[in-house]
């Protein structure tokens, strides 16, 4: 793969970040300004099967910096992952002169394109779009701090009705496997127990504490319950602690599907255009089949063979803090 990348292919996959636009709009300006020719691929890896493809110039990502979402549509697409279906992605590629790739997604974007650059010539390179930071060898994933900053507002809302009918809330935020949402967003709005899929929950230890703060009248409380935590989301863990304290006032909040939408901080959109701009100069200096994170405020390159395996790790201190804060 020492050949030199002279057409890019960009597309959005998986989950929608908020952000995703800033990347898309920094990958095709950036590919222009090097003379390169940028194609928008539609609804991810369905676009490249399909052929839902087209060609972008610098007027075409005008004023998207600031919208959620991603104009050029997501999905998440089985055909993909099958040989045949590579195969069409593969032969649609050649019929527009692609030569190199950049996908924004998460780890299952990037695990179809280490697939997909292993069995043809075609050069990818990862941008880390998902709002859970779930992807080691990068500080932070597009669309995480929006995610938790519309989290955090919510929550703070939700702690004010609390605290006028002393009530325990229990939040649900999104995480699947990672519950870095929850963990942000819990110690930001002074939560009681934050529970995420990385640790064993405790119940017995939630229910010791709520007992005592009961004691103590401390009737307001916040539990902030990552979706995938390996106990259960916020309905079983409220069905728990309504059968061992039935005096406590216990209302359920799940946030859903808010966390994705929304304009994208100025943070989300300052990394999307550094990733975006280093991708590109990836392509052009030859550093295929890598995902551009950021670690210490650098831009750093991890190979997609490593980036698939490996998953972000919440550290002992964390927890440490959790514990602290909220006694």
């Amino acid at each position: 793969m020492k050949k030199r990348v002279t057409k890019i292919g960009v597309l959005t996959s998986g989950g929608d970040a908020p952000g995703m636009n800033a990347a898309v709009r920094a990958v095709v300006r950036t590919g222009i300004y090097h003379g390169m020719e940028v194609f928008g691929i539609m609804r991810g890896y369905t676009g490249m099967v399909e052929n839902d493809i087209f060609k972008m110039e610098s007027r075409s990502v005008a004023n998207i910096i600031q919208r959620g979402g991603t104009i050029l549509k997501t999905s998440r697409c089985k055909d993909f992952f099958t040989p045949e279906g590579r195969k069409r992605a593969y032969e649609n590629l050649k019929t527009h002169g692609i030569n190199g790739l950049v996908i924004i997604g998460g780890d299952g974007s990037f695990r179809g394109a280490q697939t997909f650059s292993n069995e043809y010539d075609i050069p990818c390179v990862g941008l880390p779009g998902t709002i859970d930071k779930d992807i080691a060898g990068t500080d932070f994933t597009i669309g995480f701090d929006t995610a938790v900053n519309t989290a955090v507002e919510a929550i703070d809302k939700i702690r004010d009705t609390a605290d006028a009918h002393d009530r325990l809330f229990i939040i649900e935020v999104m995480g699947r496997d990672a519950g870095y949402i929850a963990l942000h967003s819990g110690i930001s709005t002074g939560a009681e127990n934050i529970l995420i899929p990385e640790r064993k929950t405790d119940i017995e230890e939630i229910i010791k504490q709520l007992a005592e703060k009961e004691r103590r009248h401390k009737l307001v409380n916040l539990i902030v319950v990552a979706e995938g935590d390996e106990f259960g989301g916020a309905d079983y863990v409220a069905k728990i602690i309504k059968e061992r304290l039935p005096i406590q006032e216990v209302r359920v909040c799940i946030l859903g599907h808010i966390q994705r939408g929304g304009s994208p901080s100025c943070f989300d959109r300052l990394i999307a255009s550094r990733m975006g701009y280093s991708a590109v100069e990836c392509l052009l200096e030859g550093r295929f089949n890598v995902f551009v994170g950021m670690v210490n405020n650098r831009m750093h390159y991890t190979p997609l063979n490593e980036a698939v395996k490996k998953k972000q790790r919440i550290s002992e201190e964390w927890m440490k803090i959790v514990k602290i804060l909220a006694s």
